[in-house]
Formats: structure tokens, C-alpha cells, sequence
């Protein structure tokens, strides 16, 4: 038997599909580019989360869609890579802030150019305006998953910014 689906509940339902393929695609993607840097597509994520500023694991995985301890994870071995250090956080005594050191920031800005080449092959000859819709599409639908899951309780974090 077929769902019976509105139009609206139908076009969400086969973004949320292209979103799954396009997912694995965009890891795979991001893993080979990232190769001649020795980064995964998850190291590169945590790397870009902290580029303009640093913020606590938690703040990191909210702004990523990851599990706190996955962050925290990479966060550790990024840390003894030399690519970042925690450091006191005035706002919380025990939410350090995750930081770029130099070597962290190099490589940042070795993977902001590679990223550059790499996007500006991949859409050459689009429509910018392709790009710009399906990004307003995928802020609605988040803002409507979490609008929808509001009064449930997330996971456990002791953070002020989770309150």
C-alpha cells in the first residue's frame, strides 16, 4: 500500500532521499580531496567548524548535526596532531574552547584552497540560483525538524549554551 502523501509532504520526501545519496557521495568526495592533507572528511568538519572562531565540543557538534563524543574524539586527535588546543573558556569552567593552533591554521587555509578548486570545477556551468534554492530548502526542513522536536528532551550536555 502507498503512503498517502500531501504534494508538500511528497517533495520533502524525495529531498530527504537525495539528501541520504548525496551524503555518502560528499563524504567519499571530501575524504579523497582531503588525502593529500591526511585528513577524513570528519577531521576536515571539526577544522572548518573552529575556522572563524573557536567554540566548545558541544557547540561544535550542535552546528554539525554530530554525536558530542564523535566530536570529542576528533577533537582529541586533532589536539595531539598539533592542529588544535583547548583552552579555558571564560564562559565555562569545564567546556574548554577548541582553537586553531598555527599549524592548525595552515592547514585550514591549505584546505580552504583546495576546497576552492575543487567546488569551482564541480560547478562550472551551474546556476548559481540552483544552489542558493536548494540551500534555503534544506534550512527550512532543519528548522522544521527541530521546531518539530522542540519539546523533547535532547542528549545530556551541561553547557550553558545548551539550555
Amino acid at each position: 500500500m502507498k503512503p498517502d502523501y500531501t504534494r508538500a509532504g511528497a517533495a520533502a520526501t524525495e529531498l530527504i532521499l537525495e539528501i541520504f545519496r548525496a551524503n555518502g557521495q560528499l563524504l567519499a568526495a571530501g575524504d579523497r580531496l582531503m588525502k593529500a592533507l591526511s585528513l577524513s572528511s570528519a577531521r576536515w568538519q571539526v577544522l572548518g567548524a573552529i575556522a572563524e572562531g573557536p567554540a566548545t565540543v558541544a557547540q561544535i557538534a550542535r552546528m554539525m548535526g554530530l554525536a558530542r563524543q564523535s566530536v570529542q574524539r576528533i577533537a582529541d586527535v586533532l589536539a595531539e596532531e598539533g592542529l588544535v588546543r583547548f583552552d579555558p573558556n571564560p564562559n565555562h569552567r569545564r567546556a574548554s574552547l577548541l582553537r586553531l593552533t598555527e599549524e592548525g591554521q595552515h592547514r585550514s587555509d591549505e584546505i580552504a584552497r583546495l576546497h576552492a578548486v575543487w567546488i569551482n570545477d564541480l560547478t562550472r556551468g551551474a546556476e548559481p540560483q540552483l544552489f542558493l534554492q536548494a540551500a534555503c530548502a534544506l534550512r527550512e526542513l532543519q528548522t522544521r525538524l527541530r521546531n518539530a522536536h522542540a519539546d523533547e528532551p535532547g542528549p545530556t550536555d551541561d553547557t550553558p549554551w545548551s539550555r
